[in-house]
């Protein structure tokens, strides 16, 4: 009777230790889920690449199906200056993209992705101004205020 009476001191302490070791189980078990998750995942996105290369889509088109905000454009001057470098991140991105990590690309975030690779794409920008309903370029606004002003000041 004396050992009842200490089993039923000890039991909180033994439930709590229960629960612990419940707890690391349950988390081992879902970590052990998730990784097996994943590796069919991963197997489904190889077989599925494997076919898409047999269907005809290319890497870069499958990219460009992902890509919004001027992307295409970022993509085909950065294949312009750096072809090697972009197919291998093209198809990183693609794994990125196969595997949920990445769903949308703008071209502001592949241009950011090149500078951070060290890869500096030239991209042609214009600065346009609307002045008196009509839009023209930053140069030719500075060119008629520059006139304006010689005309203005006949000392100059």
């Amino acid at each position: 009777m004396t050992n009842n009476g200490n089993s039923n001191v000890d039991d909180p302490d033994l439930e709590l230790i229960k629960a612990r070791k419940m707890k690391a189980l349950k988390e081992q078990f879902a970590y052990k889920e998730k990784e097996r998750k994943n590796m069919e995942q991963h197997e489904l996105n190889q077989k599925k690449s494997i076919s898409s290369e047999g269907g005809g889509i290319s890497e870069r088109d499958f990219l460009q199906n992902y890509l919004y905000d001027r992307g295409n454009e970022v993509l085909h001057l950065a294949e312009q200056q750096f072809p090697f470098q972009t197919k291998i991140l093209i198809k990183r991105l693609n794994e990125l993209i196969r595997y949920g990590e990445i769903s949308k690309i703008s071209g502001g975030d592949l241009l950011g992705i090149y500078r951070s690779l060290g890869f500096n794409i030239r991209i042609n920008t214009n600065i346009s101004i609307s002045d008196h309903g009509k839009t023209i370029s930053f140069s030719e606004k500075l060119k008629q205020s520059r006139e304006f002003d010689l005309n203005q000041d006949p000392d100059k």
